[in-house]
């Protein structure tokens, strides 16, 4: 008789990173989350943006949404993404918030592990997105160190 792994044991499995603690960190997924499941003009996203940058939620969320547009017509292959209350990170989800933690530190670090992602072998035009995204975030108050 064929033993099936119960559930948690299941996504334990599947999803083996937790959900970061920084702010910053923790926006970006759920933007991900929310935009790569719902759509570019997914609202909750936008809120999310308000609430954490105020006045200045513009830049940030329209460079989201370019970030996310530009992945999706430049992959190869999908990105599998969690649901947005799941409490774990998919391996992509995780390798994205790495790559938008790096981008300005490391620019051609981030560039391979995004192209080595998405599927491609040159991902500049996806990872000047990125490096905008990432400058947004830190010059209005919540870098993605």
């Amino acid at each position: 008789m064929t033993q099936h792994p119960s559930p948690t044991r299941f996504f334990s499995q599947s999803l083996t990173m937790l959900q970061p603690a920084d702010p910053a960190r923790r926006l970006l997924l759920f933007a991900i989350r929310q935009i790569g499941a719902h759509g570019l003009q997914e609202a909750s996203a936008a809120q999310a943006m308000l609430t954490a940058f105020g006045k200045d939620f513009r830049r940030p969320l329209v460079l989201m949404r370019t970030f996310m547009f530009d992945m999706s017509q430049a992959a190869a292959n999908p990105i599998q993404i969690a649901p947005w209350c799941c409490y774990r990170m998919t391996g992509g989800e995780a390798t994205l918030l790495d790559i938008l933690g790096r981008i300005e530190r490391e620019p051609e670090i981030a560039a391979m592990l995004l192209a080595d992602l998405i599927g491609v072998r040159d991902a500049d035009s996806v990872a000047v997105t990125a490096n905008l995204l990432a400058s947004a975030f830190r010059d209005l108050g919540l870098p993605i160190d």
